[in-house]
């Protein structure tokens, strides 16, 4: 694996640090499984699909699984991380560079990121709070990841034309 660039650690740092005020500042809370719901797969999903994989992974697994720390759901720090950065790494490498990237591309990237954090969190539900309450919760994960992609995909093509031009 090549090392990171200068622009690949700060955007990582910057992203990973919005993840986790987004997650935090918009957390409302799921009875059932001691879950939330947020606003951070917004950032995780505009990471991905901005910066690719990598940056992609490392902000919205550290970023979002930081928010649990924070916030005392410390039984979720691990799942967090390892299924937002699958999220993001997923969501960056299917849409793949920028050159020559279509809508259509970026939906099915979006679309892959999505099922993959909604079935990361379904499993692990399942295994703790049982096949009921992980039902419960499904909805809202699925409902997070339409907002994140009707907030990621827009910011994601704007933020990327903003930067080629730096």
């Amino acid at each position: 694996m090549a090392s990171l660039n200068t622009r690949q650690i700060a955007a990582i740092g910057v992203m990973g640090a919005l993840a986790t005020i987004a997650t935090m500042l918009f957390a409302f809370p799921i009875p059932a499984t001691s879950g939330y719901f947020n606003l951070g797969d917004a950032i995780v999903m505009t990471t991905a699909l901005t910066f690719g994989p990598i940056v992609g992974a490392l902000a919205g697994g550290l970023g979002s699984g930081l928010a649990d720390l924070l916030g005392g759901w410390y039984n979720w720090v691990i799942f967090t991380a390892v299924i937002k950065g699958i999220e993001g790494y997923v969501a960056g490498k299917l849409a793949g560079p920028s050159e020559g990237r279509t809508l259509q591309k970026t939906i099915i990237a979006w679309v892959a990121g999505g099922a993959c954090m909604v079935g990361g969190y379904f499993i692990v539900q399942v295994f703790m709070y049982g096949f009921a309450a992980a039902m419960v919760e499904a909805p809202f994960n699925m409902i997070q990841m339409l907002v994140a992609g009707v907030v990621g995909i827009p910011v994601s093509i704007a933020l990327k034309d903003r930067l080629n031009m730096i």
